[in-house]
């Protein structure tokens, strides 16, 4: 069986919900966070997006499980120059324990400077130059660098940790998956894709770290869990390219009427059938996961925490044994 990790959202939580999540997560048994970097929420009901590297120095501190961004998108908003700056003191005050989670981005964030948002295959050309920067950077050494879509110059990284900050890759293609699989320490998605972890694996990923994450919601009442995950994240059944390409969360409001409350209880674990909770982490172990995310969706969060402390977090560790 994999780790088991909680994914903090911070489209849908604050900075000071963000910890507490945290603390309770590590004393309900999981292993590891992960934490999503975005400049705004899918849609205005979800409510926040806290600055990301500010939340994980007070994680730092907070907790002592390792921490991954789920993910950061190096390429247009922030410089890769700046994003090595702040994974690289991420990994000194988590004493190494920091994973930088990478991708390719999706409009909604890294438009917000009027910078042309670039179709897909451009954006992963300009997220492997960026990898290839940072990697330079988090040697301590002075980097300079022209290249096709970005310049470095006499640029040194004088804080960094003892080792090279790991650099994970997200995918939901085979495109991607295959820049993951040359370039990247690990491999990062969403749901239990047996294929993209079989192509990521036999493309050059080999042993590495393979991650994916998860969204649901505990509750005693299954038909109240339905709808407050559509009310809140009703974007995460949206299909296609539409997750990367609508600028603004109005866009993704618009959408909402395409996504039922019957298409959320086809799709997403709701209410307190603990077996339902098992088979949906079990089925990421069955696909070649080596570490599983889950995410709590809505306000019920110590009932979760509890919930899986007792009784979905035991299951699964004797499986382990």
């Amino acid at each position: 069986m994999p780790e088991f990790g909680y994914f903090l959202a911070t489209e849908e939580f604050g900075p000071a919900d963000l910890i507490e999540q945290a603390r309770m997560a590590e004393q309900a048994g999981f292993e590891c966070l992960w934490i999503s970097d975005h400049y705004h929420p899918w849609n205005d009901t979800q409510g926040h997006s806290p600055f990301v590297w500010s939340v994980i120095g007070a994680l730092s501190e907070a907790v002592s499980l390792p921490i991954e961004t789920a993910v950061t998108c190096p390429t247009v908003r922030i410089h890769p120059a700046v994003v090595a700056q702040a994974a690289a003191t991420s990994a000194v005050m988590t004493g190494g324990r920091f994973r930088l989670g990478l991708g390719s981005g999706e409009a909604l964030n890294e438009h917000i400077l009027g910078t042309h948002w670039p179709p897909a295959n451009v954006r992963l050309e300009m997220l492997e130059e960026s990898i290839q920067i940072m990697r330079r950077l988090f040697t301590g050494e002075e980097v300079t660098h022209h290249g096709v879509h970005y310049t470095v110059e006499n640029a040194r990284l004088y804080t960094v940790p003892d080792e090279p900050v790991p650099i994970d890759v997200s995918a939901f293609g085979p495109n991607a998956a295959g820049l993951a699989a040359r370039v990247a320490d690990g491999f990062i998605t969403m749901g239990p894709n047996e294929e993209l972890v079989a192509q990521y694996r036999k493309g050059g990923g080999g042993g590495n770290l393979v991650s994916g994450g998860t969204k649901l919601c505990w509750g005693q009442d299954r038909d109240a869990a339905v709808r407050t995950v559509h009310r809140l994240w009703s974007n995460q059944l949206l299909p296609g390219e539409m997750g990367q390409i609508l600028p603004s969360p109005r866009h993704f409001e618009q959408l909402e009427p395409l996504v039922t409350e019957q298409m959320v209880a086809e799709n997403t674990v709701c209410g307190e059938d603990v077996d339902e909770h098992v088979a949906e982490l079990t089925s990421f172990a069955d696909a070649g996961f080596d570490r599983v995310y889950v995410s709590q969706i809505g306000p019920a969060q110590r009932g979760f925490f509890d919930f899986y402390r007792t009784k979905v977090l035991p299951q699964l560790q004797q499986g382990n044994r």
